[in-house]
């Protein structure tokens, strides 16, 4: 039999544990940032990518020399980059405009073809990819926040009491300063007196007029709670 389509235990193994560790890195990241699909998940998605993957190139030598047989390795590796989409859609979710999880679902995606990777022996590529991985959820994470946390939407929950032109005026004292509502809900409180809460969803550019509004508007009359949230 040709030996390229057999493998012994310890090759087999070392595959396997590979294909482990790479998705436990990842899903490692994704557990330290307290996203829903974790470590757990990562390492089963990848050690079954891998296991897959073996099968597919390993697991049906005993008809490579039969005549009306033809071996493809791809075939179950294709099922595996196609399937895979029922977790990815599973970890995002969507509140609204705010949709959440794609990277965790790229994440998994990303995991099922290093598992691949590693059930072909491809395991330059599989570690490349990791890292390359790696770097993307931590560092570039961290630059994306860093640069964009002066355009993010935030959230401000203003208490006023209920007094005509007050929700107008707070409307106004935004609008000066340039700053966008895209949402809205208001919520009637009663205890000594009436209060509506405000919680408005706000597109900022620049938080220092966004602080500055906040200041005048908490100065106002009948304002009488002010807190602002990231979304």
């Amino acid at each position: 039999m040709n030996s390229i389509w057999t493998i012994n235990e310890i090759d087999l193994t070392i595959r396997v544990l590979t294909a482990a560790a790479l998705g436990g890195l990842v899903g490692f990241e994704r557990e330290w940032s307290n996203h829903a699909a974790g470590l757990r998940t990562h390492i089963l998605v990848c050690i079954g990518s891998a296991a897959i993957m073996l099968l597919s190139i390993y697991g049906f030598n005993q008809f490579v020399n039969e005549s009306n047989v033809r071996m493809d390795p791809a075939r179950l590796a294709a099922q595996v980059i196609s399937g895979i989409g029922f977790l990815g859609a599973g970890a995002i979710m969507r509140d609204g405009s705010k949709v959440s999880g794609l990277t965790t679902a790229a994440s998994i995606w990303v995991v099922a073809a290093i598992g691949l990777c590693v059930g072909a022996g491809f395991l330059f590529a599989a570690v490349l990819t990791t890292v390359i991985v790696l770097i993307s959820l931590f560092a570039l994470n961290k630059l994306e926040n860093q640069m964009m946390r002066h355009r993010r939407h935030r959230q401000l929950i203003i208490g006023v009491i209920d007094k005509p032109g007050m929700i107008g005026n707070v409307f106004t004292q935004l609008g000066e300063q340039g700053i966008q509502v895209t949402k809205m809900s208001l919520h009637n409180k009663y205890e000594d007196q009436p209060v509506t809460e405000m919680k408005l969803s706000v597109k900022v550019k620049s938080h220092i007029r966004l602080n500055q509004s906040i200041e005048l508007i908490n100065n106002m009359e009948h304002v009488v709670s002010i807190e602002i949230n990231l979304l």
